[in-house]
């Protein structure tokens, strides 16, 4: 039978009694519920009802009658014994209890507070966990250099890089056209064009080079990497690992952090360079400054200590985004709600980390690497 010709539901009611028939289900009684439940509202209480003309029946149909009916079987019901079974087991399921939240009380504050707090230090605790275990299996490494995990090593270093090139690019590109052009509006108006060489190279060599790709990063390959051990854990594939006698922190950790480390410097060379060449194409449009000047002058208005500085962060950076996204995959539960929510916490962490690290980076270096102080 095509599905347009089941049998319509429908309530016939006299005030002493209702009768439905047709197909209760869920595809046709969805486009009028609205009506159903109105008509359903409107009988009386004290009604009889005869569920005999009643063709199909399904769970949603069994309900919207049950909660009619006050959670409990009407004492006038003419029940077919083909649709006995569901309301058994509707009954059999009991009342549903709903938790009710109590009061708001003066200390709860505090104590959400001490939760905080507690849950703070044990993600701190594993994470200098973390760290521990893979500097234990790096001096194991060092003394058995043929068991390093170089083809994993390889494979994320092309995961977290070489794929990540293009969008650093233009991501690079535009913030560097950008800086250019608000730069020279205000350049433009003191008669300090020449500056701009200055302002782009120090603020995006030094300092916003490394941050944009940081977050970048951040965002791609660190969400990436916790989710592909959160779903290894939610697969229990690490468990595996474990039972054969392979190290998780070998194969998987460390091959990240590693990868991540040696990729995060290059990509900030490049995001950089990128960028720089961005506000010189920006510059020459609107200050008309010339290619060659804009080459000649960046050496001497930025010391290669910037430079060397920028990479440094990069280094740190990469160490730090791959450590806390591994941390908080490992950290997933078997379900996917853990890892919709590590995976979050993972990126957020890693950007607030880095901004962090960033604002120390910048106090210990302030006197490194100025022109002009």
């Amino acid at each position: 039978m095509a599905p347009d010709a089941r049998p319509q539901p429908a309530i016939r009611s006299d005030g002493a009694a209702v009768a439905l028939s047709g197909d209760w289900t869920l595809r046709l009684l969805s486009p009028q519920l609205a009506d159903f439940r109105k008509q359903l509202d409107e009988t009386p209480d004290s009604a009889g009802w005869d569920l005999t003309g009643v063709t199909r029946l399904d769970s949603f149909g069994a309900l919207l009658l049950w909660r009619r009916w006050g959670r409990r079987r009407p004492a006038q019901l003419v029940l077919p014994v083909e649709l006995e079974g569901i309301f058994g087991r509707i009954d059999a399921l009991g009342e549903v209890s709903v938790p009710v939240e109590p009061p708001y009380r003066f200390l709860d504050a505090t104590a959400h507070l001490g939760r905080m707090l507690i849950g703070f230090g044990h993600h701190l605790l594993n994470f200098v966990a973390l760290v521990g275990q893979l500097c234990l299996d790096l001096f194991y490494l060092i003394r058995r250099r043929g068991q390093w995990p170089l083809r994993e090593m390889s494979a994320n270093f092309y995961k977290v890089g070489v794929k990540a090139m293009p969008v650093t690019a233009l991501v690079g590109f535009l913030i560097g056209v950008v800086m250019s052009y608000l730069s020279a509006l205000q350049l433009r108006a003191f008669g300090a064009d020449v500056f701009i060489v200055n302002i782009l190279g120090l603020g995006i060599i030094r300092e916003l080079g490394p941050v944009l790709v940081s977050v970048l990063v951040a965002g791609r390959s660190g969400s990436a990497m916790t989710a592909q051990l959160g779903v290894m854990r939610v697969t229990e594939e690490v468990d595996a690992l474990t039972t054969m006698g392979i190290s998780r922190y070998v194969r998987l950790v460390l091959p990240k952090v590693v990868a991540l480390a040696l990729a995060m410097p290059l990509l900030t060379l490049w995001g950089s360079a990128v960028a720089v060449f961005g506000g010189m194409v920006s510059a020459n449009l609107q200050l008309d400054m010339s290619y060659e000047f804009f080459l000649n002058t960046l050496p001497r208005a930025v010391p290669m200590a910037n430079l060397v500085i920028g990479l440094g962060k990069g280094v740190v950076f990469g160490l730090l985004i791959a450590l806390v996204a591994c941390h908080f995959g490992l950290r997933v539960k078997p379900n996917t709600e853990s890892l919709s929510v590590n995976t979050t916490a993972s990126v957020v962490t890693s950007i607030t980390v880095v901004i962090l690290v960033d604002a120390v980076f910048a106090i210990a270096t302030r006197n490194i690497g100025l022109p002009f102080r």
